[in-house]
């Protein structure tokens, strides 16, 4: 498996299909999945002639499930590493929910040259966490009961969280399928329960907004307003008004992980806005 390594001596996993002349788009994914959860946006890319590229983040998947390091900086530095050794250039960015934010500290730090253009998708920027200054977050009883719940049972966790909200397989009339939630628990079993356990403070705790500030290139935010996971009014519009050069597209109905249950809807207007 191709993998790079970083100062700390952690191997990142990553996937690298497509010429190597051809536009990079990279993929980061949400908690505590893996590369594998663009599979379908990765394909959709691959055919339409674009470099594409997904990594597991460190603790994730395929990657060294490391002890420390999991928090934004060491992620986003991550990154570098990886866009640095494939030296990518014009790339797009494209991050779901927490690689949201991932995407947000790296492009904000990225060297020159190396980001065309980035995508937020149910990202879990500016900041989740309820406090004075963020009175529409979600209070920390919500996460330190993600905690509890991993650390109680992880495996059962991990089935509960795709097969309700994160899906909105829990809404009246929603169409499951057993083969995404099982391919969700799938994905989040590979990691290791410290990375995860220590990522839920990254996700919900990372204050984004020096970094929304900081980026200059097109951003193109996007998220359902029936998110159960990210709810949207305190992180999209917020992100969107953020943002130097930033575009907000609001997807009625549709929930945080939609695009798996909705490709068909976020493939065409990701390569719109990509070639736009």
């Amino acid at each position: 498996m191709p993998t790079i390594t970083t100062n700390d001596g952690t191997e990142i996993y990553y996937k690298d299909w497509g010429p190597s002349d051809a536009r990079p788009i990279v993929f980061h994914h949400g908690w505590p999945l893996t590369g594998d959860d663009w599979d379908n946006q990765m394909m959709f890319f691959l055919l339409h002639g674009y470099r594409v590229i997904a990594h597991d983040r460190r603790g994730h998947g395929r990657s060294t499930q490391t002890w420390t390091g999991n928090e934004m900086d060491t992620y986003a530095a991550d990154v570098a590493t990886l866009t640095d050794r494939l030296d990518l250039k014009d790339a797009v960015h494209i991050g779901h929910s927490t690689g949201g934010g991932e995407v947000a500290r790296y492009v904000a730090r990225a060297k020159p040259g190396r980001v065309a253009k980035a995508v937020l998708i149910g990202a879990v920027p500016p900041i989740m966490v309820q406090s004075d200054a963020n009175p529409g977050g979600l209070p920390i009883a919500v996460f330190d009961g993600f905690r509890a719940a991993l650390v109680a049972n992880r495996a059962q966790f991990f089935r509960d969280v795709p097969s309700g909200p994160f899906y909105g397989y829990n809404r009246p009339g929603a169409q499951v399928s057993q083969g995404v939630i099982e391919n969700w628990w799938r994905q989040g079993m590979m990691g290791g329960a410290k990375p995860h356990y220590d990522c839920i403070k990254a996700f919900s705790e990372t204050d984004f907004t020096d970094d929304l500030k900081a980026i200059a290139v097109p951003t193109l935010v996007m998220h359902g307003d029936d998110d159960q996971i990210v709810p949207y009014a305190d992180s999209a519009p917020l992100s969107a008004r953020l943002l130097k050069n930033g575009t907000l597209k609001t997807y009625q109905g549709l929930p945080h992980g939609m695009c798996t249950t909705h490709p068909e809807v976020i493939n065409p207007d990701l390569l719109a806005f990509i070639e736009g």
